[in-house]
């Protein structure tokens, strides 16, 4: 086969989406509008949650669902070792202390007895992350939460009605992801107390830019007084939107508190909703390009990771392989030698306490022995849906070749 350049991730974007951005922007509304409002419908409904709240990213997300429960200083808030910073530095925003656990040997899911152990009396939330669109095991993390209620110490009322930890769980892979929980195949979102999805440029589904936070009902506090809260917090603590303030005589307003700015706007939503429309073939054809790759890499050393099973169905973001016997710099020469010859490849990730950022808060590599076994010898393979068959042939071909 003649050399091909093949892109890692490139957006997915047709005319249906230009033409969609066009109305809108002929529509003489562009920020937060009823798009917007739209989106966040359809996002509650498609993944079986209470509620969502449309923002300019996951990590806002995130930042806000720690906000919503106020979670800070003094408390602890555990995430997995193994993920990308953005389910971390949330953590650090609030002023609250992080604490990482290692994930299990083998896989990128937290190791769930490590995850038992490192609660305290000042821990407040778990942030499992649904890495690569697999879901991480929740029957267990409930199950440990539930186990550790004796010794929870809730300080706000969101935190009372809760009356245990938070899951707070990064979804920011798993739009559209499932699991079973409880005997039910359920899709991420409909699960954890709150979700953070990811609209990103290189997800499944984007609007640009963007993001959600869902969340289940928590008995004895209003859905729309949490969509309320949500909303100041994302507009600077405003009681009212632009949108409303347009109405003939009110434009008056009034600032709650001194919170952010993280609204998403009607141009990335209305993406959004014909990425939505769309969401089925795209999720159909990462499935397929997942199964071509498996029965196409021939080497025995080589871990794919499993996306479908019995007990859950990815929404296939990654594809991460595994290659047995090489360390970081034969990966990394793998990683080389097959841009040379046009295919781009990455590496998901470097585990948190490799990178400047965290050796500063006092994490060492050395405490985190899964976590770097799973990176020293894993690359990411493209897989988007921009990838025709024949590109996705020449990625086989020459990962075959050097593996």
């Amino acid at each position: 086969m003649s050399k091909l350049s093949v892109p890692f991730s490139p957006p997915d974007i047709t005319d249906a989406e230009i033409n969609a951005v066009v109305e809108v922007l002929k529509s003489g509304w562009i920020t937060t509008g009823p798009k917007t409002k739209e989106f966040e419908k359809k996002i509650a409904e498609y993944v079986g949650a209470a509620r969502a709240v449309c923002l300019n990213s996951a990590t806002a997300a995130l930042e806000l669902g720690l906000r919503l429960f106020e979670i800070g200083e003094g408390d602890e808030v555990i995430v997995p070792a193994y993920t990308y910073t953005a389910s971390a530095s949330v953590v650090d925003h609030v002023g609250a202390k992080l604490v990482l656990v290692d994930v299990e040997a083998g896989t990128f899911h937290f190791d769930y007895d490590k995850l038992a152990e490192a609660i305290t009396d000042k821990t407040k939330a778990i942030i499992p992350v649904d890495f690569a669109g697999t879901m991480s095991d929740y029957e267990k993390i409930f199950e440990i939460v539930e186990a550790k209620k004796n010794i929870f110490k809730p300080s706000s009322s969101y935190q009372k009605a809760l009356g245990r930890i938070l899951v707070l769980a990064d979804s920011a892979h798993g739009f559209g992801a499932a699991a079973k929980f409880r005997g039910k195949l359920v899709k991420s979102g409909s699960i954890a107390d709150l979700t953070a999805f990811s609209f990103h440029a290189v997800k499944n589904l984007t609007t640009a830019e963007g993001g959600a936070l869902s969340w289940n009902s928590i008995p004895g506090i209003e859905d729309e007084d949490t969509y309320k809260k949500l909303q100041l917090f994302s507009l600077h603590g405003q009681n009212k939107d632009a949108l409303a303030k347009t109405k003939a005589g009110a434009w008056e307003y009034d600032i709650i508190g001194t919170y952010y700015k993280c609204n998403m706007t009607d141009i990335m939503a209305a993406i959004g909703l014909v990425q939505f429309d769309r969401y089925p073939e795209l999720l159909k054809r990462r499935r397929d390009m997942i199964e071509t790759y498996k029965k196409g890499i021939e080497s025995d050393r080589v871990h794919i990771l499993e996306h479908f099973t019995d007990d859950y169905q990815s929404s296939g973001h990654l594809m991460i392989v595994r290659v047995d016997g090489y360390d970081v710099e034969q990966r990394n020469a793998l990683i080389t030698a097959m841009a040379e010859d046009g295919v781009s490849t990455n590496v998901h990730y470097k585990p948190l306490p490799m990178h400047t950022a965290y050796k500063k808060l006092g994490f060492d590599i050395k405490d985190y022995p899964n976590s770097y076994d799973m990176y020293k010898n894993e690359i990411t393979l493209p897989l988007h849906t921009k990838l025709s068959d024949e590109d996705l042939a020449y990625v086989i071909e020459t990962f075959n070749k050097y593996v």
